[in-house]
C-alpha cells in the first residue's frame, strides 16, 4: 500500500538526519495517514479512505466531505477519490432539476 493520501496528495519526503557531530544521513519523513470513514450525503453511504491529519482538518474546514469533493482538483485526488467526486457531480447534476421544477 502506497504511503499518500488519497485526497491531498500528499507523500513522503526525503531529508536528512543530522547528528550531534553534523553527520548526515538520508531519511524519509512519512506523512500521517490514518483510515476514515467520511458521510456522504449526496450518496447517501459512508466513505472509507486513508488520508493524512490534514486532509480531515480541510474536510471539516471546507464544510464537509461533499464540499471537499467538489473544490478539489481532479490531478491531487486518488482514482478511488476521483470516482467518487464523478459520482457525487452527477448525483449533484441530478438533484439541481428537481429543486428548480419542484
Amino acid at each position: 500500500m502506497s504511503r499518500r493520501c488519497e485526497l491531498t496528495a500528499k507523500g513522503p519526503q526525503v531529508g536528512h538526519k543530522v547528528s550531534h557531530s553534523n553527520i548526515k544521513t538520508k531519511r524519509r519523513f512519512l506523512p500521517n495517514l490514518c483510515n476514515v470513514t467520511f458521510i456522504s450525503d449526496a450518496l447517501g453511504r459512508n466513505v472509507r479512505l486513508r488520508v493524512s491529519t490534514n486532509a480531515i482538518k480541510s474536510v471539516d474546514h471546507r464544510g464537509g466531505f461533499d464540499a471537499f469533493m467538489l473544490k478539489a482538483k481532479a490531478t491531487e485526488l486518488s482514482p478511488r477519490a476521483l470516482d467518487l467526486k464523478r459520482a457525487i457531480e452527477k448525483k449533484r447534476a441530478a438533484a439541481a432539476p428537481e429543486k428548480k421544477a419542484g
